[in-house]
């Protein structure tokens, strides 16, 4: 029994200095990515919504580096705020991965349409849209559940937490559904050549998979997971921290060419910049403000 024990702690120890050490690392890439998105890199409708993500991404990261360093400095164990303040940015960076992939996909498949109905500012208005419905979404249960003070409503907390779950699944479908659709039209249907972002959205569907469910899992089944399996927390929040601390480094590779030495600036322009680029089916998307 001591022998479990001894090695309950040593696995946990690990998982969480790997964490601490991933979300460092995270934190720093996506803070050059703000940098140069918001300052360097004129705005356009897709990589607005990157420059969103990045700051989601970067907040969680923030609120986990922090809670780990009170966790290690004070040897308190994590408790439910810090869960909830985590997931809050968790949730928005998943709903706006679902508004990129969404729009990627409507202007690729009907550009006509896309350049013709789509509001000049849709993607200010949906990221700030984004923002305001994630904290209702996220406290309301957090705070009917008791995670954010003591004392449980039940009838509060199973709806709350059921309209929770079912919106966060829809989110992830939908993010993943417009990854598998946009890689069969690219390459199946579409003859024209590959969309810019196209990569990054199928690369963010990838780390959606993979990295982020098990979090959204968690949540669904909080109790359950505490109970059964104690260690699926921190191997939930290792893979969070993965996928948000991965996207810097995928738009480094895809803005990268091959052989040659380039400033992090021209690689993240080409990677993230859309300019005077055209849009999907050759139409010139608008840009400036969006």
């Amino acid at each position: 029994m001591l022998g479990i024990l001894s090695l309950w702690r040593t696995v946990n120890s690990v998982l969480f200095y790997l964490t601490l050490v991933i979300a460092v690392g995270g934190l720093l890439g996506n803070g050059l990515v703000l940098w140069n998105l918001g300052f360097h890199i004129k705005k356009g409708p897709f990589n607005t919504y990157l420059l969103h993500l990045a700051a989601a991404d970067f907040l969680f990261l923030s609120c986990q580096v922090a809670f780990s360093i009170v966790q290690a400095a004070l040897g308190s164990s994590q408790d439910t705020l810090y869960f909830v303040v985590t997931f809050l940015w968790f949730s928005a960076g998943l709903w706006l991965l679902a508004v990129l992939g969404a729009e990627r996909c409507l202007s690729d498949i009907f550009p006509s349409c896309y350049q013709r109905c789509r509001p000049r500012h849709a993607s200010t208005g949906l990221c700030v849209l984004v923002w305001a419905l994630t904290l209702p979404a996220v406290l309301l249960p957090a705070n009917a559940c008791g995670l954010l003070r003591e004392g449980t409503r039940l009838l509060a907390c199973i709806r709350y937490h059921a309209v929770s779950v079912t919106w966060l699944l829809s989110l992830a479908c939908v993010a993943l559904g417009a990854c598998v659709v946009l890689f069969i039209w690219v390459n199946c249907c579409s003859q024209r050549p590959r969309p810019k972002f196209c990569g990054i959205v199928q690369g963010s569907g990838v780390l959606l998979l993979f990295c982020r469910l098990p979090f959204i899992l968690y949540w669904s089944l909080r109790p359950i997971l505490n109970f059964l399996l104690p260690i699926f927390l921190p191997l939930a929040t290792l893979l969070a921290c993965i996928d948000s601390s991965a996207k810097p480094l995928m738009y480094f590779v895809m803005g990268r060419q091959p052989g040659r030495r380039e400033p992090l600036r021209t690689v993240l322009q080409r990677a993230l910049g859309e300019g005077s680029q055209p849009g999907a089916g050759g139409l010139s998307l608008p840009m400036g403000p969006v």
